[in-house]
């Protein structure tokens, strides 16, 4: 288990489950005031990183992911349909109008199911994905001080600065989805990768060196894996960010999400030259975030925010102001 306490393991857990909340953010503000608390993490052996990794061809395993979509009739269900099977990789979509909810099966990404649905004027929050236990959230922030210290949030706004978003889904016993999201960042290539740690006391550089998994590998993940067993798996892949600051990328790759939880989420610039044994620096476009357990395909059934008293799209309005993807 990474050094991550367990009142910080349940609280980001018990968030995720509710729908990205107020107590996780509050934690992530605590983290960045607590920025240049000194802590050491133990530094691993070191080797070098393979330039490239994770899987960004085709999704082939389908996989359940419930949104709560605002819905009043037939014509709604019809209009939001429509627009999802135009998307590649849409094998279902079930409708709930009494409780405004949306099955959908296939192996599109969370953001593009969201977009689709975004493109006919309704919002989407998703509920949950995958299957109970399967799947995992990380709320990427950048935790370098200059930037930080330019923040002059409004009242009782939080001073966080959310870069992206990573949602993750276990589609069987050797293979996990990573839909990642980013915006407000320079444009570039850059690296996701997960950290040994969860130590966000200050930021990237407390997550420790790239995630090794070594010690969790298990029959099933070794037959997916090519190449080198050894090399480190938590190099996940690399992600475009365009002229406008945003990128997003769909990867596939062999880890299971037990083995993850508590562990750092991490982008990059690809022009960091990092070998194995070594930890990042935060700057204003080093993102970082705890990966926490979130809410499998009927979970979570919370409509009102337990620590603020908000509805579900209340809530969902004051992140979205804040920066939340």
């Amino acid at each position: 288990m990474p050094p991550y306490t367990a009142r910080q393991i349940i609280g980001i857990s018990s968030l995720a489950l509710a729908g990205f909340g107020g107590a996780y953010l509050w934690q992530q503000r605590q983290q960045h005031r607590n920025y240049f608390q000194s802590q050491s993490s133990p530094a691993a052996p070191k080797s070098s990183i393979p330039k490239t990794a994770g899987n960004m061809a085709s999704i082939t395993t389908p996989f359940k992911t419930l949104f709560a979509v605002p819905m009043h009739c037939e014509s709604c269900v019809n209009d939001v349909s429509g627009a999802l099977y135009k998307l590649p990789g849409i094998n279902k979509v079930e409708a709930n109008l009494k409780d405004q909810l949306l099955t959908i099966e296939g192996t599109a990404a969370p953001s593009a199911i969201v977009n689709a649905i975004q493109s006919t004027g309704r919002d989407a929050i998703l509920r949950g994905s995958g299957d109970s236990q399967g799947a995992a959230v990380s709320i990427l922030e950048t935790y370098h001080k200059p930037t930080l210290d330019k923040i002059t949030p409004a009242p009782g706004a939080s001073d966080r600065m959310v870069r992206g978003l990573a949602r993750m889904v276990q589609v069987n016993n050797s293979t996990t989805l990573v839909d990642l999201t980013l915006r407000g960042i320079a444009p570039g290539t850059y690296r996701a990768t997960i950290r040994e740690f969860g130590d966000l006391a200050r930021g990237v550089e407390s997550a420790g060196p790239v995630w090794s998994g070594t010690a969790t590998l298990t029959a099933d993940t070794k037959a997916q894996i090519s190449g080198d067993p050894n090399a480190p798996r938590g190099v996940m892949g690399t992600v475009e960010i365009n002229k406008d600051g945003r990128g997003s990328v769909f990867l596939s790759h062999p880890f299971q999400i037990w083995e993850v939880i508590g562990h750092a989420f991490a982008v990059a610039p690809v022009s960091v030259d990092e070998s194995a044994g070594s930890t990042l620096e935060n700057d204003e476009n080093t993102v970082v975030g705890v990966i926490a357990r979130s809410a499998g395909v009927w979970d979570n059934d919370k409509t009102v925010c337990s620590c603020t008293g908000k509805t579900l799209w209340e809530e969902r309005k004051d992140e979205v102001e804040k920066g939340m993807l």
